[in-house]
């Protein structure tokens, strides 16, 4: 759910709510005003009628019947009401209702005080003796009986029903309709409203959020090296508004400058790294060659003299540490000729099964010397299908020659390593295995990061094992070819390096 449907939903929902609120509240503010109005009618017609007539209750005790007569006549100005003559404890004595109450028959007496009482109220809600219900707004007035003494006790009470209107099916319905029409009418009005102040308010909320998406969208998807980092050429909200997106702006363009000038330092710098070490390896080529002809030379000179037997040893000593100091000259200037920017490969369509009959037959003389057994096999057979793949021939023996050496290394006698492809899922598969010592589980996340190299399989004193490039320039390699490389390894099992490389059709 995106933040701008979010927001649309907030305010149409709040729109309507906040409709639904006004109605009720109108409708409760009406019925409130309608009950004050009429008890306050009532009140008063009963206060004209106690001080017109200060003998109700002898009236009533001469002539009963003659009595309710005359209480019917009092109410004829005074539509859907009732009138009770109640004494003290709150039963009725007469009334003008066509109901036959039961003999002592006797309404709440608490609204009655209420009504009576000193504290002015806006009304009071009592029983109807005629309905049965305690949701009519009721009048009540003291009556005394007519002695001349101001003191006199509350003989009974004049006790004023107000009913509410009762009104046949027809007039309900269209009550009814009166009032949901106009309703409807203002929650329709209301939500057409709010829409369109959703929209406004949407537009001039997410139109800022919506810029600065794009603007960090395109930075993720073009790096910084293209146009979306530079902070002129990058639509951004206004920043000369100085609410809270202008701020975001402004503190995102200043951003992308700092960031645009830390990489441009960056990428010197990586140049002049790549630079600096392809030129040392260049530089250190020629004089480690020099050294390792000589001591060459010198070995062979004393090749079979007894007397020059210790010296011979510091002279193999020393060119083997020449030879892999040389090693790693050529392997760092391969690494950074890699790394260059504008490396391109010279690739072919290849069959990636003939490669690595090529190389298994180059490392069999040594995988004989020792000790270990070296294969080239083929998935599936001679009907499977071939794995063919843009491949530059010379960097894509070179990654798997590295593996082949990683695996020679740290091979025990009798073991064996197997090479094989074959194409699956649209890709190829170049896997070296070995059924070597393994590999520690510690080590295999790391094994791809350069100069990186396990203790437990290195032994320092004779620099055997590598300088942890082999690998870095196995996956570099992976990664130009537009594939990746993965290991898995158990211990005492071996270890299986893949290459998965696009599949490409012949």
């Amino acid at each position: 759910m995106s933040v701008r449907f979010k927001l649309a939903l907030t305010i149409v929902v709040t729109g309507a709510i906040t409709a639904l609120g006004v109605i009720a509240t109108v409708l409760f503010a009406f019925q409130r005003f309608e009950h004050e109005t009429t008890y306050h009618r009532a009140d008063a017609f009963l206060e004209r009628v106690v001080s017109m007539y200060d003998n109700i209750f002898e009236m009533h005790e001469r002539h009963p019947e003659e009595f309710e007569a005359f209480l019917r006549n009092l109410v004829l100005s005074e539509p859907d009401t009732q009138l009770y003559l109640l004494d003290a404890a709150g039963t009725v004595l007469a009334s003008t209702g066509r109901t036959d109450l039961p003999p002592g028959f006797k309404v709440a007496l608490g609204p009655v005080l209420e009504a009576v009482g000193d504290t002015p109220m806006p009304y009071v809600m009592g029983d109807d003796p005629e309905r049965m219900d305690a949701g009519a707004v009721i009048a009540a007035k003291p009556v005394r009986r007519a002695v001349i003494r101001n003191d006199a006790p509350v003989a009974g009470y004049l006790y004023l029903v107000c009913h509410k209107p009762v009104l046949p099916e027809g007039r309900l319905e269209v009550v009814g309709s009166t009032f949901a029409k106009p309703a409807l009418a203002a929650i329709v009005g209301i939500v057409v409203v709010s829409t369109l102040c959703a929209w406004w308010i949407i537009a001039a909320v997410t139109r800022p959020l919506r810029q600065l998406s794009d603007a960090v969208a395109a930075v993720s998807r073009d790096g910084l090296d293209s146009g979306a980092a530079d902070p002129a050429g990058i639509a951004l909200p206004d920043m000369s508004q100085r609410d809270e997106f202008g701020q975001l702006a402004a503190g995102f363009r200043s951003m992308l400058g700092t960031l645009g000038r830390q990489w441009e330092a960056l990428r010197r710098l990586d140049h002049f790294r790549r630079e600096g070490v392809s030129n040392l390896s260049h530089d250190l080529r020629s004089p480690l060659t020099a050294t390792a002809a000589c001591l060459e030379t010198l070995d062979g000179r004393w090749a079979g003299d007894a007397a020059h037997d210790d010296d011979r040893r510091l002279i193999e000593m020393a060119l083997r540490n020449t030879r892999n100091a040389a090693r790693l000259v050529q392997s760092l200037g391969d690494l950074a000729q890699l790394d260059e920017p504008s490396f391109k490969l010279q690739a072919e369509l290849l069959d990636a099964g003939e490669l690595l009959d090529d190389i298994a037959v180059r490392f069999g003389q040594r995988a004989a010397r020792c000790g270990v057994s070296l294969s080239a096999e083929h998935p599936g057979g001679a009907d499977a299908e071939p794995p063919v793949a843009a491949l530059d021939i010379e960097l894509f023996e070179r990654a798997v020659a590295n593996l082949v050496d990683n695996a020679l290394k740290f091979s025990r006698e009798g073991d064996r390593i197997t090479l094989a492809a074959r194409a699956r899922d649209g890709r190829v598969e170049v896997s070296v295995a070995d059924t070597g010592p393994g590999i520690p589980p510690a080590d295999v996340p790391h094994l791809f990061d350069r100069f990186y190299q396990s203790r437990q399989s290195v032994a320092p004193a004779t620099g055997e094992g590598g300088k942890g490039l082999g690998l870095a320039i196995v996956k570099r390699i992976a990664e130009l070819h537009g594939g990746e490389v993965t290991v898995s390894s158990e211990a005492d099992m071996g270890t299986r390096v893949t290459i998965y490389l696009p599949s490409a059709a012949v």
